[in-house]
């Protein structure tokens, strides 16, 4: 999970080369990845006829040990495939090289807690509609306004007195 730190970094990061931040919250995450090994079960009374069946479980279900590493990987493939790779320092912390069309080189950001994604870069609204094509998002929902709730904090925008805009992020 990505730390605190990381999304301060990557926060000043936004303000200092003029990026967007953009966040969503994946729905049911961990229904969305494979189970990791074989989990067997007996069904009960709410399968109707197959009750006291045995079953096996294949998505990594809510409550199993593995269920957060089986979904971390099913992002990290995701991520991966769009040519984020995780950074050395903070392996939530995922980037990639890109250009503005002023010419400016920067890194684009995506960093990860659990199932919140937080985009950091010139065109954010690309990136998470790529991850929402493999990922159902809460209320179907890309959050583009100026305030989002992350790793239990309020990021909100800020306007500075030059004109510039930055980024905080409060426990309230």
């Amino acid at each position: 999970m990505v730390s605190r730190d990381s999304v301060w970094i990557a926060l000043t990061i936004a303000a200092l080369n003029d990026l967007k931040v953009m966040a969503c919250n994946i729905q049911n995450a961990y229904l969305t990845a494979d189970c990791q090994e074989k989990i067997w079960t007996i069904a009960g009374p709410e399968f109707g006829s197959k009750a006291g069946q045995p079953m096996l479980i294949v998505k990594a279900l809510y409550g199993l040990k593995s269920s957060g590493a089986a979904f971390r990987a099913h992002l990290a493939e995701t991520l991966d495939a769009m040519g984020y790779k995780p950074s050395y320092a903070d392996p939530d912390v995922w980037m990639q090289p890109a250009v503005k069309p002023d010419g400016f080189k920067y890194y684009e950001y995506v960093l990860t807690y659990v199932d919140d994604v937080l985009s950091i870069l010139h065109d954010p609204m690309t990136t998470m509609k790529q991850i929402q094509q493999d990922f159902k998002l809460k209320n179907n929902m890309i959050a583009e306004s100026g305030v989002y709730l992350y790793l239990g904090a309020t990021l909100s925008k800020m306007s500075l007195m030059n004109g510039k805009e930055c980024w905080t992020m409060s426990p309230e």
